[in-house]
């Protein structure tokens, strides 16, 4: 099993893919004048002053659901597998990556907002509901939606639980083991599954409204946390940092583990990790309430920042700063060996090592807990957007329980992910995560050369900005924008 998803994996992220991201990322960059860097201040204004209604979550609200999507495993576990496979550089390459993506993250998130619809009492939209209304493509609509529900209704969710499974097992022990029908487990990793899939049935039972409630507390107050220890380690060991980022960019292009390791880690982990272009982020911002689709855009573009830039580096120089991490030569050896051969590259020990060494009986802990509230989280935000992709699909047609049954999918994926090894569940998270990407950014490629949607609702913002405008407003038609329903509907109310 582990074979075949190797294979599949390997072939889905090929040099194309990796190619791909970084393109789109430089491409929309030069075509929106780096609205990342241009518009940042603006991103903070919106992030403060946005409103929730009763069919739509706040700018806010809407960041935080997406952030607790982008902000999970990836931030720890991600970080360290792109060091433990690609080097220390391929940090570079994450940040590379999450600079580009950024503007490919205004983009797919303002189309989504373009394109959103009204589904009884909240809002809809994504990319399977943009491909078919931008693109006129329904089947290809259709494509991307079953491949968004297989992924993070299945694929996705076993990464995040299996990295709080591993974490709970590095931090309080794994010395009882029972027989069960899925092989020897440690008993730690049984009650962790089982309190992880609980809490989960919980929420995901309760609605996306209650989704954004729960997300707008926790992601802000997580991260921040994971930060403030990062930057107290960093202090403690201030001396070492400039060795540390001599260390990335020297080895970002003189790589030990080979330059297409460095960057096909960075970028395969970066896109992992802050999802910029795999299309999950547009779910969340098209269920946010705007007075314009750009404003919904440039947030979830600060969101990229904050998920890579803040807490990948975070973790990164915790890992590095430290030394505790491995560098593998591609077979059975090491380039570099800080400890022991048995810790796996892809699983949260890295970090927890990391903080054990300077904060002894605490760092394993601490990393459990905050790894928790992370894929947690981002579990949510998977079931949130599986569950758009099946409204769409039953807009045409009817599936009795289709909601229940996909819930009940995802609690199994979650438990069976908390108790397997480590490389399975990334092999099948990065199956599903390429899938999104090869789809996504093609979609929104085609969607740009066809009517250039999304440009033109930044020049209108811009243009709005420009005059001073208290009251934003959006009109698709006056732009030659065709098929965005919702606005054309709130425009004639």
């Amino acid at each position: 099993m582990q074979d075949i998803v190797n294979t599949v994996s390997g072939l889905i992220w090929s040099n194309a893919l990796i190619g791909l991201c970084l393109g789109a990322g430089l491409f929309f960059s030069v075509l929106t004048r780096f609205v990342q860097v241009r518009m940042f201040g603006e991103m903070w204004r919106l992030l403060l002053s946005g409103k929730s209604s009763e069919r739509g979550i706040s700018t806010f609200q809407a960041l935080s659901v997406s952030l607790s999507g982008r902000v999970g495993t990836g931030n720890i576990a991600g970080v360290a597998a792109a060091i433990g496979f690609g080097g220390p550089g391929a940090v570079f390459w994450m940040w590379v990556v999450a600079f580009l993506g950024a503007s490919t993250a205004y983009v797919e998130s303002a189309l989504g907002q373009i394109y959103k619809e009204v589904d009884g009492d909240q809002y809809r939209g994504g990319p399977a509901y943009y491909i078919e209304k931008a693109m006129g493509q329904k089947w290809y609509a259709w494509i991307f939606a079953i491949a968004t529900i297989i992924a993070t209704g299945l694929l996705l969710p076993g990464v995040q639980s299996n990295s709080i499974g591993n974490a709970a097992e590095v931090a309080f022990g794994a010395e009882h083991m029972v027989d069960t029908a899925l092989g020897t487990l440690s008993v730690t990793k049984i009650v962790t599954a089982i309190g992880v899939v609980t809490a989960l049935g919980f929420i995901i039972f309760g609605g996306v409204k209650r989704i954004a409630h729960f997300t707008q507390i926790v992601v802000p107050f997580m991260a921040l946390a994971y930060v403030i220890m990062a930057v107290a380690i960093v202090a403690l060991n201030i001396s070492a940092l400039p060795d540390v980022i001599a260390l990335i960019m020297k080895d970002a292009f003189t790589p030990m583990a080979g330059l297409g390791a460095a960057i096909g880690w960075g970028v395969k982990r970066g896109v992992y990790s802050n999802e910029a272009g795999q299309g999950t982020g547009p779910h969340a911002a098209a269920a946010a309430e705007v007075q314009h689709p750009a404003q919904q855009g440039l947030v979830q573009a600060f969101s990229v920042y904050i998920d890579t830039l803040f807490v990948c580096s975070a973790t990164a120089f915790m890992i590095l700063i430290t030394g505790a991490y491995n560098v593998h030569d591609g077979s059975a050896g090491f380039l570099i060996q800080n400890l022991p051969a048995d810790i796996q590259a892809n699983s949260p020990a890295f970090t927890q090592f990391a903080l054990e060494r300077v904060i002894p009986g605490v760092g394993k802990p601490f990393v459990a807990i905050a790894l928790f509230f992370f894929a947690f989280t981002t579990l949510l935000a998977y079931y949130y957007i599986a569950e758009t992709n099946v409204a769409y699909i039953r807009r045409s047609i009817k599936v009795p329980g289709a909601m229940t049954i996909l819930k009940i999918a995802l609690m199994t994926s979650v438990f069976y992910g908390a108790v397997k090894t480590a490389n399975l569940a990334w092999g099948l998270g990065d199956i599903g995560v390429g899938l999104m990407a090869w789809l996504n950014i093609i979609g929104i490629i085609i969607i740009f050369f066809m009517a250039k949607p999304a440009l033109k609702a930044l020049r209108d913002y811009e243009a709005q900005r420009k005059a001073g405008v208290t009251d934003y407003s959006f009109d698709p038609a006056a732009l030659g924008i065709k098929n965005a329903d919702f606005w054309q509907n709130r425009n004639g109310k």
